[in-house]
C-alpha cells in the first residue's frame, strides 16, 4: 500500500474519526484507525465497538492496500507536518512509513484482518438538512442523563415524521424539547430512534464540520443507527429501553408569565450563582411588579441578589438549580428575550424563546426548595 495525500485534508478527517477511538486500551486494535485505499479513495475507519466512524480523504494511490495504525499518534504526526503532500507507504511488518519534506516516521501497525468490520449503512429512512438537525441537537443534548441506572434516559429521542422532526431529552429533573416543522423526505410513518449520549456528542461534531445546507441521511436496523453526511458516516449501537412519554409532562396550566432580556438574565444568574450552595446549586427567582429578582442566601459563602426589569404580573417565588438555567440560556444562543412560564412555586416551570422560534424550543425544569431568606 502506498498513497499520497495533503496533510491538511488528512488531518481534518483523522480529527473526526479519532474521537470514537477506544481510549482505555483494553483491546489494542481499537486504539487504531484503519486506512484502506481502493477505487481511487482513501477510507478511514475507527470504532470503540459502541460507536463507529468512517470517512474518505482525497488522495492518489501508487498501490492499493490497508493497514491499521494508532489513531492519536498518526494525527499528531500529520498535524506536525507542513501543509504539503506527504507519502504514506506500508513497509515490513505492517509499519506505516510517513515522509514529508525532510521528516520520516515509521508507525507500528496491524493487519486489516485484526480490525473489527463496521456494518454497512442500509437504505436511508429519512433525509434532514444539516443545519436543521444541528439546531435540534444543540437545543437538547445538555439535558441527556449521565445516570446509567436509568439507561433509557442516557439517550435523546429522535422522532421523524413526514412533516416534522423532533428531539427530546430528559434526566428526570428537566426536559429539553426542540421541534422543526417542515417536509422530511423519505419518511413513511414515524421513525423513532433512541440516540445514546456519546453518539449525540459525535453527531454534533459531525454536523458542525459539515456544510449547513448539506443533507443528513438517517437509517437504522435492529442493532445500529446510521447518520451520514456526504462520505462521512457515524454508526452507533442501538440504546435499549423505553423513553418516557415527554408530552405528558409538558405544563398545561402555567398562566403566570414573565419576559426577560436573555443576556441580562444570563449574566444575573451567573453572578448570583457565585455564592450559591455548591451541592444543590439552588437560587431563588422572585417575581414582583414589573421586576424579577435572582438571589441566594443562607449558604456558607454569604448571599447575593440582583434585580432586573421585566414584564410580569402576580408576585411569586420559586427556586431552581442555576446550572439548569444557564444550560437553557446557552442553548438559546443570541435570543433577545425569553419567557418564563409558571403555575406556582411548587410546579414545573417552562422556559421558551419569546421571539419567533422555528425550532419550537421548550425547556421544562422542576423547582427546588429554597431557604426563606433567598
Amino acid at each position: 500500500m502506498e498513497f499520497y495525500a495533503q496533510t491538511s485534508d488528512l488531518s481534518q478527517e483523522l480529527d473526526l474519526v479519532q474521537h470514537v477511538v477506544e481510549r482505555r486500551f483494553t483491546i489494542p486494535v481499537l486504539s487504531n484507525v484503519l486506512l484502506e485505499f481502493d477505487k481511487l479513495e482513501l477510507r478511514l475507519s475507527a470504532t470503540d465497538l459502541a460507536l463507529g466512524a468512517r470517512c474518505a480523504c482525497p488522495a492518489r494511490a501508487k498501490a492499493p492496500g490497508a493497514v491499521a495504525v494508532p489513531a492519536r499518534r498518526l494525527l499528531d504526526i500529520v498535524r506536525s507536518l507542513p501543509d504539503a503532500e506527504a507519502r504514506f507507504k506500508v513497509v515490513e511488518n505492517d509499519r506505516l512509513e510517513v515522509k514529508c519534506d525532510r521528516s520520516v516516521f515509521k508507525l507500528v501497525g496491524m493487519a486489516k484482518e485484526k480490525f473489527p468490520v463496521l456494518p454497512e449503512m442500509p437504505k436511508p429512512q429519512a433525509r434532514i438538512a444539516v443545519g436543521v438537525l444541528r439546531a435540534l441537537v444543540e437545543r437538547t443534548i445538555f439535558a441527556v442523563s449521565c445516570d446509567e441506572s436509568h439507561l433509557s434516559l442516557t439517550g435523546a429521542l429522535l422522532v421523524v415524521k413526514p412533516e416534522r422532526a423532533v428531539i427530546a431529552a430528559t434526566d428526570g429533573h428537566r426536559l429539553a424539547l426542540a421541534e422543526h416543522r417542515g417536509e422530511v423526505p423519505g419518511v413513511s410513518g414515524d421513525l423513532r430512534m433512541l440516540v445514546p449520549h456519546q453518539a449525540m456528542t459525535e453527531l454534533q461534531r459531525l454536523l458542525a464540520a459539515s456544510a449547513q445546507e448539506a443533507e443528513v441521511r438517517i437509517a437504522g436496523d435492529d442493532r445500529h443507527l446510521f447518520f451520514a453526511v456526504g462520505r462521512r458516516l457515524l454508526i452507533s449501537r442501538v440504546l435499549t429501553g423505553e423513553f418516557p412519554n415527554y408530552e405528558a409532562v409538558l405544563p398545561k396550566e402555567n398562566t403566570k408569565v414573565v419576559e426577560l432580556d436573555a443576556e441580562l438574565a444570563r449574566a444575573a444568574v451567573r453572578r448570583v450563582a457565585l455564592l450559591a450552595d455548591e451541592r444543590s446549586g439552588a437560587i431563588s427567582v422572585e417575581l414582583g411588579q414589573n421586576r424579577v429578582e435572582f438571589g441566594c442566601s443562607g449558604g456558607q459563602h454569604g448571599e447575593a441578589r440582583e434585580s432586573l426589569d421585566a414584564r410580569n404580573g402576580e408576585a411569586l417565588k420559586i427556586g431552581f438549580n442555576y446550572h439548569y438555567l444557564l444550560d437553557f440560556f446557552g442553548a438559546a444562543g443570541k435570543a433577545g428575550t425569553v419567557r418564563l412560564e409558571l403555575k406556582d412555586g411548587q410546579s414545573a416551570a417552562e422556559l421558551r424563546l419569546s421571539e419567533d422560534d422555528s425550532y419550537g424550543f421548550r425547556y421544562v425544569v422542576m423547582p427546588l426548595r429554597v431557604r426563606g431568606g433567598a
